[in-house]
């Protein structure tokens, strides 16, 4: 009886010696906080003994048991995790057994090319802009615009992935349908969509535009879109010159008929909707002035009247 007792009473000091290992932080009133990375390919005894060496853990050994006991040995997660002294093993396990990694916000804006997109991630300090360049044929005008929360050291194939995911959840099964009720693919409407972002700004003037340029495809005239021009040239003006309409680019719609060879940006939810459901009117021209404002024309004569009237020098 003596024997069985004094048992009891091993088991319930280990039980409480694992407890307390386990569950009790080293120092549960620090205020420090610490970035601590995982590599890839890291096993639970190395991420043990890194942990121990920052001074975030009592024992490497307690973190080995409880992960062992868990059976999580292979469900940690490689990144970079904000941990201190004040959480427990059990806690700063769970965090990496998650993968709730350190993470920052990027925005990327309604009407950005893949250039812009570069260089927005080499100002972060995140990648060369180059690096997106060998994406373009492939990834632009699919890079849907949003804000996201990012895992800090990403990789832009993350990223890219991310951001087409997301432009396959917002183009809806009803959206998908109407393209297919068109006889239109998705190439076509996305395409489209870039060149109305780029064009105008506000949802009636989007849907009106779309009207027109849908309308001149219809009837064998060039789109004539500036936006076009300046995709080719990289330059951040509305102003483009006669010569630039003759520069031989599959992207250039003065010169050639039809939609370019692909998306010239990419446009978000409302360009896309705008390019599916465009207005229909009278009008045939548009021109967008310095101020933001539209001018639509019936005619070509209206259209270079307006051309005189808004954007002659001042």
């Amino acid at each position: 009886m003596r024997k069985f007792i004094s048992i009891l009473l091993i088991l319930f000091l280990l039980g409480v010696f694992l407890y307390q290992g386990a569950y009790l932080p080293k120092s549960p009133f620090s205020v420090e906080g610490k970035l601590f990375s995982i590599e890839r390919g890291q096993n639970v005894f190395q991420i043990a003994e890194n942990l121990g060496k920052e001074g975030l853990i009592k024992n490497r050994y307690f973190f080995d048991f409880y992960v062992l006991t868990q059976g999580a040995q292979r469900k940690l997660q490689a990144g970079e995790y904000e941990l201190s002294p004040s959480m427990s093993i059990a806690e700063i396990a769970k965090k990496i057994i998650l993968g709730d990694v350190v993470k920052e916000e990027i925005t990327i804006i309604e009407g950005w090319n893949l250039k812009d997109i570069g260089f927005y991630f080499e100002n972060k300090g995140m990648f060369q802009a180059e690096e997106l360049y060998d994406e373009r044929a492939e990834v632009e005008g699919y890079f849907f615009p949003d804000t996201y929360q990012i895992r800090k050291g990403a990789t832009l194939a993350e990223i890219i992935n991310k951001a087409v995911d997301n432009f396959n959840k917002k183009l809806t099964s009803d959206l998908r349908g109407e393209i297919e009720r068109q006889g239109k693919t998705i190439f076509e409407i996305v395409t489209m969509a870039s060149l109305i972002e780029k064009e105008v700004k506000t949802k009636e003037d989007k849907e009106l535009v779309s009207g027109i340029l849908w309308k001149r495809l219809e009837n064998n005239i060039p789109l004539q879109v500036d936006a076009t021009i300046t995709y080719i040239t990289g330059k951040r003006t509305t102003k483009i010159s006669k010569e630039e309409t003759q520069i031989d680019s599959p992207y250039n719609t003065y010169k050639y008929l039809g939609l370019p060879i692909g998306p010239i940006c990419n446009p978000g939810l409302e360009s896309i909707s705008a390019a599916l459901y465009p207005k229909s009117s009278q009008y045939w021209y548009y021109l967008s002035v310095p101020e933001g404002e539209t001018i639509f024309s019936k005619t070509l004569e209206e259209h270079n009247y307006a051309k005189a009237k808004y954007l002659r020098p001042r």
